[in-house]
């Protein structure tokens, strides 16, 4: 035990985050020192150092009032993670200090960290994308290593702070077909012939479980779904305002009312927001094939590599595979690559249920009697991938204290609201709102709130076998 204390000493690092929007900027602030190590934050675009607080409906967060459309912490060399005290990357210390990631993570993921954690901001539509699977990813970044600057996969996790809502994988084919029905400029967009097969191949068989009729409906649905994203702009631009136009006049009856997960007026409303934001864009139309999806506080999705996206407001936690990967074909000024998305997707569809995450009490940490008292609680967010999993946790009144059991793995943590202290082995810290730490493997780790009110902490985290995961994943 003597000897794993002198190690710890190496483990608490409290980091800089990286913030990112679209221009790369320097860095904002964080500590990383001996066993508990605060990092210090840099990104893209206007980000300033201190806390974080996180803002109702769809504003950025602030950091010491100056807005911040993203903030990351990890190791990816876009934007890595830094010693506040002596600016050495995150990167560089594990590198230096493979104890820190455990040998045998460090083994497997080449000594960098597997996950990037990021908190998004978001008050205008991201791009409509979709993240490659590996064997994708190392073949673009072959090609075009400028707009693929890695050969990582990237399966994702967003957990909203905020209420949130986004567009999320293929929606049920039932609700597909309506809109081709009730949208006609959607269905002139699309064109007659792949409408009409779409319409013939799923009819009556929507939601069959036979795996061959699962891949005819997937190829009728790439199709349709091909036809529309390589429409000429004149034409999008054309199918726009007829779509506008519709939704302004007809109200709660638009697009026939509605499919049951949203009501004409809904989707009128979304339509005219989002026309706002990006007026003409052919994702006007993208929203009709996808899952339009609210989350409120606390709830979670998971999107596997390959599957289509676009959040549109709110404050989320995300946790990915450390990528940067994007392949974007709607609202956005980017770079376009519709010919990789369209070809690339799984064309998997079902209701967004299937898509939100069940989390579960996290079972390796011990709350004392005030924390009990007070309701707190920890909580897992546990994707089906080995690369990381979170930890949410809410002390509710001051004196709570959460500890948590050592794990074979890295974490970091940032705190999104209240105040309290993170200890590991002797050494003890403040954990404002925006603090972020990094934390080595096998260290135990103690928060106790100081906040009257609820001191809420994210903790990311890989272990590849061990008992954080509740699955036990490898």
């Amino acid at each position: 035990m003597a000897a794993n204390i002198g190690f710890i000493a190496h483990k608490f690092v409290m980091l800089k985050i990286s913030r990112k929007s679209g221009q790369r900027l320097g860095s904002g602030q964080v500590r990383i020192r001996n066993s508990l190590e605060r990092l210090q934050y840099s990104g893209r675009q206007t980000l300033r150092r201190g806390a974080f607080s996180t803002t109702n409906g769809n504003k950025p967060s602030r950091i010491n009032h100056v807005l911040h459309p993203q903030l990351w912490m990890g190791t990816h060399p876009s934007n890595p993670s830094k010693d506040l005290e002596t600016q050495r990357t995150l990167l560089d210390l594990i590198q230096d200090n493979q104890a820190l990631m455990s040998t045998h993570i460090a083994e497997h993921y080449g000594h960098k960290l597997p996950f990037l954690f990021k908190v998004l901001s978001i008050r205008k539509a991201l791009s409509i994308q979709a993240h490659p699977n590996k064997k994708l990813a190392e073949q673009l970044h072959s090609k075009d290593p400028k707009n693929y600057p890695d050969d990582n996969h990237k399966p994702e996790m967003a957990i909203a702070i905020t209420p949130f809502d986004g567009l999320c994988g293929f929606r049920p084919l039932k609700e597909i077909k309506h809109f081709l029905q009730t949208v006609p400029s959607l269905r002139n967009l699309v064109g007659e012939e792949e409408a009409s097969q779409f319409e013939k191949t799923i009819s009556g068989r929507e939601t069959s479980e036979d795996e061959k009729v699962i891949d005819e409906n997937k190829k009728v649905l790439q199709a349709a779904f091909s036809s529309l994203m390589k429409r000429k702009p004149e034409e999008v631009e054309k199918a726009a305002q007829e779509l506008i136009a519709s939704a302004k006049q007809e109200g709660e009856k638009f697009a026939g009312g509605g499919p049951p997960s949203n009501n004409g007026k809904e989707l009128a409303d979304l339509v005219l927001r989002l026309d706002e934001q990006f007026p003409a864009d052919l994702g006007l139309f993208v929203s009709f094939f996808l899952n339009y999806v609210k989350l409120e506080v606390g709830e979670a999705m998971f999107l596997k590599a390959d599957d289509i996206h676009g959040y549109l407001s709110g404050d989320i936690m995300e946790c990915m595979a450390a990528s940067d990967n994007v392949v974007r074909a709607g609202f956005t000024p980017k770079f376009k690559d519709v010919s990789t998305l369209t070809t690339m997707l799984t064309y998997s569809y079902a209701p967004i249920s299937e898509q939100k995450m069940n989390p579960v009490d996290y079972p390796y940490v011990t709350l004392n009697s005030t924390a009990y008292s007070s309701s707190s609680t920890s909580t897992l967010y546990d994707p089906p991938i080995e690369e990381f999993s979170v930890v949410k946790t809410d002390l509710r009144k001051k004196g709570s204290k959460a500890t948590f059991e050592a794990i074979e793995g890295p974490s970091i943590l940032i705190c999104t609201s209240g105040e309290g202290t993170i200890s590991v082995g002797p050494k003890t810290e403040d954990m404002k709102t925006g603090y972020v730490y990094f934390v080595g493997a096998t260290a135990e780790c103690i928060l106790e709130s100081t906040s009257e009110g609820n001191f809420t902490t994210f903790k990311a985290f890989c272990e590849l076998e061990g008992k954080e995961s509740a699955k036990g994943k490898m």
